[in-house]
């Protein structure tokens, strides 16, 4: 039976408008009214989607917001004229550090989110990690910081949310090693010369999750497992050649563990984020779900076999970061970040993603990271080297 709480968790969730802050607050919503585990919604944080964040700030009466585009947050004041309305690039980060709170969900995809999730470290909150970039990007800053100012981070990527539930404390010298299933994305079984000239409308229809336009477009690329065997490095301490992925087509089993007596504990669920979103947030504890339910008698088969390295050059990226430390892995995060950017905005084909983060690391030798200014001046040199080839190739176009 889960602990009894009588006092609600204060909860602020960075980047409520996208998919994994509206699944958040679905949970949140209804573990209070469940009374299994209450939740006060104490701050929020968007970019720009000015009516999503008014519907949340009235349906959970929030009074404290950041929202970084400046035109939305003077709408945003006209609507809510009692209201703390923070504004501009470090708004998040600024909602962390002034609101108390208990628990943080960092959902801000991308670079633009590691400011605030680095603040939350520093105030010792426990942290519903779904910002990859937080660890791929800032690892070796990061996890010392864990320690030192006693924060706790659990996953909510629903591979690192299996991992984690499988390891449950465990020495890491017992595992012989983790694999993070793939779903292989929309393209598992297009022909590569069709893989190539996809179009973005192509790249956005994952057969079985419902994410947003970056997440899925990382998925078509497999950047989004390269991503992540970097973040379980840090997350569970294990070296590069012991975190492997496998594609799974049913993305019924969303990771596993292999221990050294051969032992291996898997994580079984629908393809339904409410799920590792609830375990962050009820850890260590299990109360009744709203996420679907597997249907055991119409499961089916269940497929795995390895990535081909032709199609998801991607993979081979996470562990040359890995092997190079340092700030490798902002330049990738930072330099996959801005070709996808690209190819959304239809300035370069789909099979130039990949090559354009390899030439980054080409490009951006690593170095060491002592500070978080660190991080940043490194995704700020992979973002305008990749600029610097855009330019250069719409110049020749022309």
């Amino acid at each position: 039976m889960p602990r009894p709480t009588a006092k609600p968790r204060k909860l602020i969730v960075l980047g409520s408008t996208g998919s994994i802050g509206v699944n958040t607050l679905a949970v949140a919503e209804h573990l209070t009214r469940t009374a299994a585990c209450p939740f006060e919604v104490v701050g929020l944080a968007a970019h720009s989607s000015t009516q999503t964040i008014l519907d949340q700030a009235r349906r959970f009466n929030v009074q404290r917001l950041a929202i970084a585009d400046p035109i939305s947050a003077n709408r945003l004041r006209q609507q809510l004229p009692d209201a703390m309305i923070l504004t501009g690039p470090d708004a998040a980060k600024q909602l962390v550090e002034q609101v108390e709170c208990d628990d943080v969900a960092a959902a801000i995809v991308g670079a633009a989110g590691l400011p605030a999730t680095h603040a939350a470290v520093i105030r010792g909150r426990r942290i519903h990690l779904a910002n990859k970039e937080t660890l791929v990007a800032a690892g070796p800053l990061i996890a010392p910081l864990l320690a030192k100012h006693g924060s706790e981070l659990i996953p909510v990527d629903s591979e690192h949310s299996a991992i984690f539930q499988c390891l449950a404390g465990r020495d890491p010298s017992s595992v012989r090693r983790l694999v993070l299933t793939a779903s292989g994305g929309p393209f598992r079984d297009t022909p590569l010369d069709q893989v190539a000239a996809a179009t973005p409308e192509d790249a956005l229809k994952h057969p079985t999750w419902a994410m947003g336009p970056k997440i899925t477009i990382d998925s078509a690329t497999m950047m989004n497992k390269a991503l992540e065997i970097i973040e379980a490095h840090y997350l569970f301490g294990l070296p590069a050649e012991q975190i492997e992925p496998l594609i799974h087509p049913q993305s019924v089993v969303h990771s596993f563990v292999e221990f050294i007596d051969g032992s291996v504990l898997a994580q079984l669920g629908p393809p339904d984020m409410r799920t590792p979103i609830q375990v962050a947030m009820t850890w260590p504890d299990r109360v009744t779900g709203c996420g679907d339910k597997i249907d055991w008698t119409r499961l089916g088969e269940l497929n795995f076999y390895p990535p081909d390295p032709m199609r998801f050059p991607a993979l081979k990226l996470a562990y040359r970061a890995i092997r190079a430390g340092g700030t490798a892995g902002a330049v990738l995060s930072a330099a996959n970040e801005a070709a996808v950017k690209a190819f959304v905005e239809r300035k370069i084909p789909f099979g130039r993603i990949v090559d354009l983060a390899r030439s980054a690391m080409d490009a951006v030798p690593p170095a060491p990271i002592t500070q978080l200014s660190d991080v940043l001046e490194a995704d700020a040199a992979a973002r305008t080297y990749i600029q610097g080839l855009l330019e250069k190739c719409m110049a020749t176009d022309e």
